[in-house]
């Protein structure tokens, strides 16, 4: 039996009652058409859920009470954050929903010099908006409890080229020597880096090596932005993380 979970920001605590924003309410009752008293989970995208109950169907904002607690899924011990290229459109939609399902614990989006995509401050703050919606989204769908933070959008060199002695800093290269089996002293706090669209230019990877980034490659084939991205995670989660 399918198990509908939605996202709840703020609220969740048992025995409290959570008014449902407009566009959850509206897909509840009239999409899924959920009946009063139907059973459902709400989680909070920090690792809380809880089973909830819908005690007022009447309305556009739709009213939930909380019950119980529950354990939710394991997070990965891997810990990954993915540095992505903003990619056109659904290619960066992918991405992120993707990486949410995989496991991510956080996505920087990061402005390159091939991304086609260009943002001014206000256009950069609804992707952000626009962005985190489709990880809550993904995170309904695949059981997590946590939703991974989507950073503010970034300028390449004024994240990449920051070095940082905490992390296992990896940006994939298709010319590189070195393939991720190689990886011998990975630790639980990884970063990969990928580049939009157009790949990321000699000067963008020169800037990566400063930061600490090695160069990886991700088999004999070049890939889309969109499918390195969740091929990556995928074996990172297979050799360090919760897929083996």
């Amino acid at each position: 039996m399918r198990v509908i979970r939605i996202f709840v920001p703020d609220g969740l605590a048992q025995g409290a009652f959570c008014p449902l924003d407009s566009r959850t309410s509206t897909h509840l009752i009239k999409v899924l058409r959920l009946p009063r008293d139907a059973s459902l989970r709400a989680f909070d995208g920090r690792g809380h859920e809880f089973v909830a109950t819908l005690v007022d169907v009447h309305s556009q904002t739709a009213i939930l009470r909380v019950d119980t607690a529950v354990d939710p899924l394991p997070e990965s011990p891997l810990r990954i954050t993915l540095a992505q290229g903003i990619s056109r459109g659904e290619r960066m939609d992918y991405a992120i929903q993707k990486a949410t399902e995989l496991g991510v614990a956080q996505i920087i989006p990061l402005l390159c010099e091939r991304s086609v995509v260009r943002l001014d401050a206000e256009q950069a703050i609804r992707k952000q908006e626009h962005w985190a919606g489709v990880a809550q989204s993904a995170a309904e769908q695949c059981g997590r409890a946590w939703v991974p933070e989507i950073h503010p959008v970034l300028r390449y060199a004024e994240h990449v080229g920051k070095p940082r002695e905490d992390l296992c800093r990896l940006v994939l290269d298709p010319e590189a020597d070195t393939g991720l089996r190689a990886l011998r002293d990975a630790n639980e706090h990884m970063e990969l880096l990928i580049g939009p669209e157009g790949g990321l230019s000699s000067e963008e990877l020169k800037v990566a090596s400063l930061g600490g980034f090695r160069h990886v490659r991700l088999g004999p084939r070049v890939l889309r932005t969109e499918t390195a991205a969740a091929a990556a995670i995928t074996a990172l989660q297979v050799l360090h993380g919760d897929l083996g």
